[in-house]
């Protein structure tokens, strides 16, 4: 059986809407990670800041979870942001792992919080015609040093070992916020295969991008369990949101 599989931080919601959307529409995929989502039920806000539920209701996708991380304080209110998973197949169950720090309802987006934004594992059990999938999305700590293995990114990749040991069909993807080389990183590695490893010269679109050290920093990854035959890869240079949006075809019997 073949699984379309797409991993996109969407920027604060989906700061390109539009063009996120006809992407998404174009590619139909089976599963869809996202990073950056928001998720305000006030039908008065901005599309991006209610992305979860706008999404939910245009794309061919009829399961679909969502991991709070925290409440952004914003001028518009205080809304909900995290991760969310959408899914063509049935989701059976699910959890969310916190690295280190705890959901938090006063978070403020600005450069000096970025370090300590709480930021989560998220899990679902996808029933795909009789086969369980561990789908795992990633957001990660951040670090303006994308090379910098600090404690609380060790931290965070031991949780993420611990979560998918032992499992079949795993697919782990998302913004890791930590480049490729790093010991963070490798220590996934034991465990699953990188689907674009060393292939990428970055995961940000630079048109969004003023700093230069960005056009040489891979964060965003994708890593399968062996049972995944990896038929198809591509990180397509296009301007849908800061990030660059990663695409798989997988097969598994």
């Amino acid at each position: 059986m073949k699984l379309k599989v797409i991993s996109l931080n969407v920027w604060q919601g989906g700061n390109l809407f539009d063009e996120i959307v006809e992407f998404l529409l174009h590619e139909n995929p089976d599963i869809l990670l996202l990073q950056e989502v928001y998720n305000s039920k006030d039908a008065g806000l901005a599309r991006n800041l209610r992305c979860f539920d706008v999404l939910a209701g245009v794309l061919n996708m009829p399961h679909h979870h969502f991991a709070p991380a925290l409440v952004d304080n914003r001028a518009e209110g205080n809304i909900v942001q995290g991760n969310a998973i959408f899914s063509k197949f049935p989701i059976t169950g699910s959890n969310v792992t916190f690295y280190d720090h705890p959901y938090r309802e006063d978070y403020v987006d600005v450069a000096e919080n970025f370090a300590t934004a709480p930021r989560n594992l998220q899990h679902v059990q996808v029933d795909a015609n009789g086969t369980e999938l561990n789908i795992f999305n990633i957001h990660g700590i951040w670090d303006l040093d994308g090379d910098n293995d600090s404690e609380r990114r060790l931290a965070m990749s031991k949780a993420v070992v611990d979560a998918v040991s032992g499992k079949k069909h795993v697919v782990l993807a998302g913004d890791t916020n930590v480049k490729p080389e790093t010991k963070t990183i490798r220590n996934i590695e034991k465990h699953l295969t990188s689907v674009f490893k060393d292939e990428l010269m970055t995961s940000f679109n630079m048109r969004r991008k003023n700093n230069p050290g960005y056009a040489s920093a891979v964060v965003d990854m994708m890593f399968v369990s062996q049972d995944f035959k990896v038929l198809e890869h591509v990180c397509p240079n296009i301007d849908i949101s800061d990030h660059l949006p990663l695409i798989a075809t997988l097969e598994f019997d």
